[in-house]
């Protein structure tokens, strides 16, 4: 049973930074792909970024074009934890965030290729 758990969100003023988790467990995480998405209130949810899985690659990143250089997706395979490091965050980067898991579709922002999700962990950021 493949489960993911997010913590780290909360309130912020705008420029500041937070840091994402996601805990994993119940399968080999290591070989997964990951990744972290969005939704705001009344808005699609959305891809901001995604890592490779660590048996791919050397942990190849993606992020989309609303985040990159603001934002740094990261794995520690030893911990079964995912990260969202989130700096110069701004009012439009309030939403739910949550973290997604896949066997085989790698670097990808779209949430139909991704099966596991967790339940989201809150990022509020105030003018």
């Amino acid at each position: 049973q493949v489960q993911l758990v997010e913590s780290g969100g909360g309130s912020v003023q705008s420029g500041g930074s937070l840091r994402l988790s996601c805990a994993a467990s119940g399968y080999a995480y290591g070989t997964y792909c990951m990744g972290w998405f969005r939704q705001a209130p009344g808005k699609e949810r959305e891809g901001v970024a995604a890592i490779d899985s660590d048996s791919n690659s050397d942990g190849r990143t993606r992020y989309s074009d609303t985040v990159k250089g603001r934002f740094t997706i990261s794995r520690d395979n030893a911990k079964n934890t995912l990260y969202l490091q989130m700096n110069t965050l701004k009012p439009e980067d309030t939403a739910m965030y949550y973290c997604a898991a896949d066997p085989f579709r790698c670097l990808s922002l779209h949430r139909s290729n991704y099966r596991y999700w967790g339940q989201g962990t809150q990022v509020t950021v105030s003018s």
